[in-house]
Protein backbone atom coordinates (compact mmCIF):
# COMPACT_ATOMS: atom_id res chain seq x y z
CA UNK A 1 0.00 0.00 0.00
CA UNK A 2 1.27 3.35 -0.82
CA UNK A 3 1.04 6.44 0.48
CA UNK A 4 1.55 10.57 0.46
CA UNK A 5 4.19 11.99 2.00
CA UNK A 6 3.96 15.91 3.54
CA UNK A 7 5.82 16.92 -0.01
CA UNK A 8 3.61 15.04 -1.86
CA UNK A 9 5.77 12.23 -2.55
CA UNK A 10 4.27 8.63 -2.94
CA UNK A 11 6.28 5.94 -0.08
CA UNK A 12 5.21 2.93 0.89
CA UNK A 13 3.33 2.73 4.07
CA UNK A 14 4.87 -0.91 5.25
CA UNK A 15 8.88 -0.43 4.76
CA UNK A 16 9.35 -3.91 5.72
CA UNK A 17 7.69 -4.92 2.47
CA UNK A 18 9.28 -2.59 -0.22
CA UNK A 19 12.27 -4.89 -2.39
CA UNK A 20 13.30 -5.75 -5.76
CA UNK A 21 11.69 -7.16 -8.17
CA UNK A 22 14.75 -9.66 -8.20
CA UNK A 23 13.86 -10.43 -4.47
CA UNK A 24 10.04 -11.12 -5.23
CA UNK A 25 8.15 -13.97 -4.03
CA UNK A 26 7.01 -16.49 -7.05
CA UNK A 27 3.23 -15.83 -7.79
CA UNK A 28 2.68 -12.67 -4.95
CA UNK A 29 1.22 -10.03 -6.71
CA UNK A 30 3.71 -6.60 -6.04
CA UNK A 31 3.17 -3.16 -6.88
CA UNK A 32 6.19 -1.05 -8.75
CA UNK A 33 7.26 1.73 -6.84
CA UNK A 34 9.98 3.27 -8.79
CA UNK A 35 12.67 2.77 -10.80
CA UNK A 36 16.56 2.87 -9.70
CA UNK A 37 17.84 4.00 -13.39
CA UNK A 38 14.49 6.46 -13.94
CA UNK A 39 15.41 7.99 -17.51
CA UNK A 40 16.56 5.20 -19.57
CA UNK A 41 14.42 2.04 -17.99
CA UNK A 42 11.40 3.92 -17.52
CA UNK A 43 10.90 4.70 -21.78
CA UNK A 44 12.34 1.00 -22.21
CA UNK A 45 9.21 -0.34 -19.55
CA UNK A 46 6.65 2.23 -21.06
CA UNK A 47 7.45 1.29 -24.27
CA UNK A 48 5.94 -2.68 -22.92
CA UNK A 49 2.89 -1.42 -21.41
CA UNK A 50 4.72 -1.45 -17.78
CA UNK A 51 4.01 1.93 -15.91
CA UNK A 52 4.95 3.23 -12.33
CA UNK A 53 1.75 1.64 -10.23
CA UNK A 54 0.95 -1.12 -11.85
CA UNK A 55 0.01 -4.66 -10.06
CA UNK A 56 2.86 -7.22 -10.86
CA UNK A 57 2.70 -10.79 -10.24
CA UNK A 58 6.35 -13.21 -10.67
CA UNK A 59 5.07 -16.38 -12.85
CA UNK A 60 8.63 -17.83 -13.30
CA UNK A 61 12.42 -17.28 -12.84
CA UNK A 62 14.48 -19.26 -15.21
CA UNK A 63 17.58 -20.46 -13.88
CA UNK A 64 20.95 -19.34 -14.41
CA UNK A 65 20.39 -15.72 -13.94
CA UNK A 66 18.05 -16.16 -16.66
CA UNK A 67 14.63 -13.84 -17.31
CA UNK A 68 11.65 -13.21 -15.02
CA UNK A 69 8.33 -14.01 -16.50
CA UNK A 70 5.87 -11.32 -15.18
CA UNK A 71 2.70 -11.34 -15.41
CA UNK A 72 1.38 -7.57 -15.76
CA UNK A 73 -2.11 -6.17 -17.25
CA UNK A 74 -3.04 -9.34 -18.03
CA UNK A 75 -0.41 -9.81 -20.74
CA UNK A 76 2.88 -12.07 -19.68
CA UNK A 77 6.20 -10.27 -20.02
CA UNK A 78 10.03 -11.58 -20.03
CA UNK A 79 11.96 -9.24 -18.08
CA UNK A 80 15.73 -9.56 -17.92
CA UNK A 81 17.43 -10.06 -14.16
CA UNK A 82 19.35 -7.09 -14.22
CA UNK A 83 15.92 -4.88 -15.07
CA UNK A 84 14.44 -6.55 -12.24
CA UNK A 85 16.82 -5.52 -9.81
CA UNK A 86 16.23 -1.97 -10.75
CA UNK A 87 12.24 -2.04 -10.25
CA UNK A 88 11.25 -1.30 -7.01
CA UNK A 89 8.37 -2.91 -5.77
CA UNK A 90 5.81 -2.88 -2.53
CA UNK A 91 3.50 -5.47 -1.51
CA UNK A 92 -0.19 -5.16 -1.99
Amino acid sequence: MLGYSSLGCLFPLNYNHFMKLSDAPLGVQVKIFSFEDHSSLRAKLNQYGIYQGDSLRVMRVAPLGGPFLVEVNGREIALGREIAEKILVVNE
